[in-house]
Order: structure tokens, then sequence, then C-alpha cells
């Protein structure tokens, strides 16, 4: 085990030898991680495990929410994790790190190109920088064989609590990939600061002192920064960023002694006013979230994109509805760079609550009875349009997808836990015994479905691991919220 887990780091007292990240919330759905090192990262686990079980358990694990804070220091990331009958155990993966004469190369290399420390800069991990380090013998990402487990639970292999804990990493490293460096023994601030001096003397050059016109990072012709400021040119601030308002604008009232134009309805005016207001406030929300305006909350990328369906909704590349009413008024109001049908649009209207007689108004206008539009809005809470072709559509898959889909549910539980499925049509599979269903959506992700009376009615989120689907279905008839 010699070069794994050596305590705190080589000691450059910069304290910043550990790092400990906060408890992730649930992962509803989609893949853990949508870099391609965060993949890497993924694939060196899944290549070294030797029981695809254990993996799978851990993956439910993480997606469930049962890792706790993670602490990432040299050689060593360590979390508590939550059983399924809450027993909590410690677990730890050690990574090998990087030895001095190794990091000395490794800095060669970042500043001999200045994208590659622009790239870590923007938080992403520079494949050229991969590239090269491999070809000097340094490999920055794990391969088969470099994450070594050890828990609580005393298995022998990655177990469910350390598999769990590489799931979760993998999200981290999405968003920072200092974190990998930190595990190969340098912190951010260590290694920013180890940059800037090579750097520096590499400008200077042996026994010079660094003139206005020099050579900076990678060679490039530049002016040092230093003088630039002492002169005076220093260049205004930014102006801050707008206020995302805590709440959306009121839309003004209609109610006048004027009469209105033939064919449009004040009330319904009204209503299409507050929500276009609503969604300029989210969306401006979803600009501003990172850290832009003051009193902002910083909601994850992912998070500010899928809430409340702003992605499937539309939202992000959406004009406002105009207020040209035809007829009906409130459903055949033109849509401007939506996407969305008239339909959809309606369904859309009515998920955010609308009062009954505008409720009545859209199942009217969308073609569909106030049973199927109660269960349109719930589908849309869930996924948007996405969701509602789901809902609305069968299709049937391919041999080829319908050979996948097999192997994806004959892979997602242990034997013993094996739900009997019945292709009930298209891509459908209803649960022998139960009032629950999967359903295969054409982007392969699996619905959870359950049967109210007569009709089946969404009944959660979509996942890629039809497990997860099925026990959102399962937990959600469990507490009546599938009804």
């Amino acid at each position: 085990m010699s070069g794994y887990g050596q305590g705190r780091g080589h000691g450059h007292g910069h304290g910043d030898e550990e790092r400990t990240f906060e408890a992730l919330p649930p992962a509803q759905g989609g893949a853990f991680t949508r870099t391609w090192w965060g993949r890497a990262w993924l694939k060196a686990l899944e290549d070294s495990a030797l029981d695809g079980q254990q993996l799978k358990a851990g993956r439910r694990h993480a997606r469930a929410g049962a890792v706790g804070a993670v602490s990432v220091r040299p050689g060593r990331i360590t979390a508590m994790v939550k059983d399924r009958d809450g027993t909590t155990y410690r677990g730890d993966v050690l990574v090998r790190e990087f030895s001095e004469e190794q990091w000395e190369r490794l800095l060669d290399l970042a500043v001999d190109s200045a994208g590659h420390i622009a790239a870590l800069l923007d938080r992403e991990m520079p494949p050229h920088l991969v590239e090269d380090a491999a070809a000097a013998g340094l490999d920055l990402l794990p391969g088969i064989g470099d994450l070594e487990a050890e828990c609580d639970c005393e298995a022998w292999d990655h177990c469910p609590h350390t598999a769990a804990l590489c799931y979760q990493v993998a999200r981290l490293l999405d968003e920072d990939p200092f974190v990998l460096l930190l595990m190969r023994g340098r912190g951010e601030r260590t290694l920013l600061e180890q940059l800037q001096a090579r750097s520096a003397s590499r400008a200077s050059g042996p026994g010079e002192k660094a003139s206005s016109r020099h050579e900076g990072v990678g060679g490039m012709p530049g002016v040092s920064a230093e003088e630039v400021f002492a002169a005076g040119f220093l260049v205004p601030p930014l102006p801050a960023p707008p206020v995302v308002p805590a709440a959306p604008g009121r839309s003004p009232s209609l109610d006048t002694d004027t009469p209105p134009e033939p064919g449009v309805d004040p009330a319904a005016l009204e209503f299409l006013a507050a929500d276009a207001a609503t969604r300029a406030q989210r969306l401006l929300g979803a600009v501003l979230g990172a850290g832009g305006g003051h009193g902002t909350t910083t909601v994850p990328a992912e998070a500010r994109l899928t809430e409340a369906g702003l992605i499937e909704a539309g939202l992000i590349e959406a004009g406002l509805i105009e207020a040209e009413l035809i007829e009906t008024g409130l459903i055949e109001a033109e849509l401007i760079e939506t996407g969305l049908t008239v339909a959809q649009d309606a369904v859309r209207l009515a998920a955010n609550g609308p009062v009954p007689w505008i409720a009545a108004r859209l199942a009217s206008g969308s073609g569909r009875s106030r049973a199927e539009l109660d269960a349109a809005t719930r589908a849309w809470r869930f996924g948007g349009a996405a969701a509602l072709a789901v809902l609305d559509e069968e299709w049937t898959p391919d041999a080829e997808a319908l050979d996948r889909a097999g192997v994806r549910l004959a892979e997602a539980w242990a034997d013993d836990e094996r739900p009997v499925l019945r292709r009930a049509g298209g891509a459908r599979w209803t649960v022998v015994g139960a009032e629950a269903q999967l359903r295969l959506g054409e982007d392969g992700r699996w619905w959870p479905y359950l049967k109210a009376g007569a009709r089946w009615s969404p009944a959660g989120p979509p996942d890629r691991d039809p497990a997860t689907a099925l026990a959102t279905a399962f937990a959600a008839g469990a507490t009546g919220a599938g009804d």
C-alpha cells in the first residue's frame, strides 16, 4: 500500500490539505456524472469492483442520499454511509498520491500551456494535460485497481458503502477537478501558488527581475500586472448584477369600465400575465442563481435547470405568451418560441394550480376531461413535456431497444429481489401482483406508474435505473402520493 493514504499531505503549510463537502441531496434520475473525467473516475470503480451487485446497491445508496459529508485529503476520501436498516458505516477509499518528483513534472507540464491553467480555473479538466501527463508517466485519473476500499462492514471488496462514496465523489469531481488533484496530494491554493511562482520564474529568467515586457505563462508576451496597476490604469468596477425579485410582479387589473375587445376575456388575460411574470422571475433566478444578484441563494446548476421543469417546459428558450387571444382566449393564445403545442401549454398552465374555472377551461380547450387533465398535470410536474409524452403516447421499441431494456431489467435487481414483470405492450412493464408499472421513455429513462382505479397515473420522476424507479412507485403507493 505504499503511496496510499499518507495522512494530510506533504506539509506545505497552507491549510488546504483537507476539504469537507456537505452531504449532497438525493440524485433525481439521470447519470451520476456529466463530465468525461467524472466518467473516468466511475469507470475505474466499475472496472476494479468484483461484485456488480454491490455496485448497484452502492449506486442506489448514493441516489437515495445515504452518503453523509465527504472528507477529501491526500490519498483518501471518507464518508459515513447509512444502510437500508439505518446502520451507519464509515467508508474510506484510498487513492495513490504523487511523489514530490512526480508533482514537479506535473507542474512543469501545466505551466507549459496557459490553456491548462485557464481550464483548471474554469473547473475543467483539460484533456491535453491528462494526455501529456500520461506520456510523462503520470496517471492523473485512476485506473483499474487504483481505488482501494476500506469499510467498517469489513467487506474485502468494494461494498455498497464505499461504492456509494465513489458515486457521490463523481458528482463532486464534476463541479471541481481540483478535488482529484487534492487526492493526489496538493490542495488548490498550494497548486496555484506554485504555478504562479513557476510562471514568474520562467518569465524573469535566472537572476533577472521581470520587466514590464516579458514572457508570460507558456512563453506568451505580456505586461507585468503589478506595473500596470502601479501606473494607475485601473478599470472601474463592474456594476452590481440585478437583484432577483423575491416574488413575481403582480399583473395589472383589467376590470375596467371599458368593454373588452370581442373574444378577449379580461380574467383569462390577467391569468396569462401572472403566469408570464412567474416564468420571467424563475428564469431570472435560474440565470443569476450561481452567485449573481444580491440576496440570491446559490443553487446547484442541475437543480436550477430542472426545478419546476424549466428545461422540459421550454423556459430556457421561451418568450412570453403573446396576449393575442382567439375565440377561447385562454387556450389559443399564440405561443412564441416555447416549442410547446397548445395542448402541452394548457397542461403547463394547469400544473400551476389555477382556480377551478380556469382549470375547467384548460381541460376543455385541451380536449381532456378533468380527470385526464389531473393525470397530465401530475406527469408535467415530474418531467414536463417528456413526462407528458410518456403518459399520452405509446411507442414500441425495436428489437435492439427491447433487448437492451431486457438486460437492464435483468441486471437491476439481485436474484432474490427481482419482481415478476409482464410486458403490457409497447414499452410498458407491469409488476405481477402489484398495481405498479414501469414505462420506458424513448430517451432510455424509466418512469414509475401506479394504478388508481381504472387509470394508470404517474408516481414520480424518471430514473436510468429501473429498480430505483420502481422503488419510487412503491414509496408513492405507501404514502398515498400516487392517488
